[in-house]
């Protein structure tokens, strides 16, 4: 097995801007996302679309009514320390009811390590502003979440790619992918992973945290959709086998569980590196948006998310099922896919050489839009490859976009 390494590559536009601006070096680092565009193209299309693309809860799944009550009791006029500036850490009143959610779970923690976040995406950015230089080998799995290797890249990170099966990332590779060299950080979503969906077996957890242990390197834990689990047996978090290991950095969101727009997140860390924290994130944005944080404190309090997540859990089980059904129905002869046990999506592969990049603007045509598989790997790999979303979308929807997927893959096909 060959390791391959990725540096970001200068478009013609950032071309263009460094010659007529003195920007720093870093700027060249700097990745768009595919995923994030897919919302601007998307509300430029005046047609019905059905909408695998973004990863975002279904509107019927945001408790905007809960919310909206929360927010009349505790952002009134009366509330105006509401809108003020926040401790950096986080609002008091929501690391206490954060910590009381957490407890019987898989990430069940103590006050001195949490921090709170602007989402999901600046835990990330702490983590790479903390642990990278220009130059360190970050380990990403292929395919990722490239929101994520971007961000590392952005500090001038050397990429390399692992691959990923059914069971995660496949640990046992990276010695021989490695070769010698020692990475400063391994970037991991180990539950439902984006966009495979896969888990990361028990074996290999622990596996991993011995082998990160041995080569000095940071895990960067990102568990987005691990309380959105509904098939099969829990698995104890990287967090909770690290039992306090100051190398895991696990990252932590609402985005999935509650709403993308509240913009909250959490970190939990190594009590020690929380003042390294607050000077990194006072250097951003000073603190997390106040009110969101009072929305989600009183989301907490009010004792909503253990029914609200029971609801997403049945709605998501029944919207995997409804996709697969529809693939089976419609793509059965053209394509496999992965069976995740909770999260967002499927990824699909494509068996009769269609190109899914060439294949996005006859299916976007045809009403459906998806992410393309090279999105989520830095080197550009997974032509063949699509990330599904259906948490996002309706059962009978989901029949009608994979029967309009299908439609845009026959009319490719002949050129194939």
């Amino acid at each position: 097995m060959t390791a391959q390494t990725t540096q970001p590559t200068i478009s013609p536009e950032v071309a263009t801007a460094t010659a007529s601006h003195p920007l720093a070096r870093r700027a060249s680092g700097l990745i768009g996302s595919v995923i994030d565009s897919s919302t601007s193209l998307l509300q430029k299309q005046s047609h019905d679309i059905v909408r695998f693309a973004m990863g975002s809860p279904a509107a019927d799944a945001v408790p905007a009514a809960i919310l909206a009550g929360v927010a009349e009791a505790g952002l009134g006029a009366g509330d105006a320390d509401a809108y003020d500036y926040a401790a950096s850490e986080g609002d008091p009143a929501l690391r206490a009811a954060l910590l009381e959610a957490l407890v019987g779970t898989t990430d069940e923690t103590t006050a001195e390590r949490l921090f709170i976040t602007a989402g999901g995406m600046q835990g990330l950015d702490l983590a790479c502003k903390l642990y990278v230089d220009p130059g360190d080998l970050v380990v990403v799995e292929s395919p990722t979440y490239t929101n994520g290797s971007a961000t590392a890249l952005s500090y001038g990170a050397e990429l390399l790619e692992v691959p990923v099966d059914d069971n995660g990332m496949v640990v046992e590779a990276l010695p021989d992918l490695l070769a010698g060299r020692r990475p400063k950080v391994i970037y991991t979503i180990p539950t439902f992973q984006n966009p495979s969906g896969s888990t990361m077996s028990l074996a290999r957890r622990t596996a991993l945290l011995e082998l990160a242990r041995e080569l000095g390197a940071v895990v960067i834990d990102d568990d987005p959709y691990g309380m959105l689990r509904f098939e099969g047996a829990e698995l104890p978090s990287l967090r909770r086998l690290a039992d306090g290991d100051p190398l895991v950095f696990s990252v932590r969101t609402f985005s999935k569980i509650i709403a993308p727009g509240l913009r909250v997140g959490w970190l939990d860390v190594a009590p020690e590196l929380h003042e390294l924290l607050i000077s990194a994130k006072q250097a951003m944005d000073t603190c997390t948006n106040l009110p969101a944080q009072r929305l989600v404190t009183g989301f907490l309090t009010g004792g909503h998310l253990h029914e609200h997540l029971a609801t997403q859990r049945q709605q998501y089980r029944r919207r995997k099922a409804a996709m697969q059904e529809a693939l089976t129905t419609h793509l059965g002869d053209v394509a496999r896919w992965t069976d995740p046990e909770g999260g967002f999506f499927l990824w699909v592969t494509l068996t009769n050489g269609v190109d899914t990049q060439a294949l996005f603007e006859t299916a976007l045509a045809e009403g459906v839009a998806y992410i393309p598989g090279p999105a989520f790997s830095p080197g550009g790999h997974f032509a063949d490859a699509l990330r599904l979303c259906f948490a996002s979308t309706d059962p009978d929807r989901i029949h009608e976009g994979v029967a309009r997927l299908r439609r845009a893959i026959d009319k490719v096909t002949v050129n194939v």
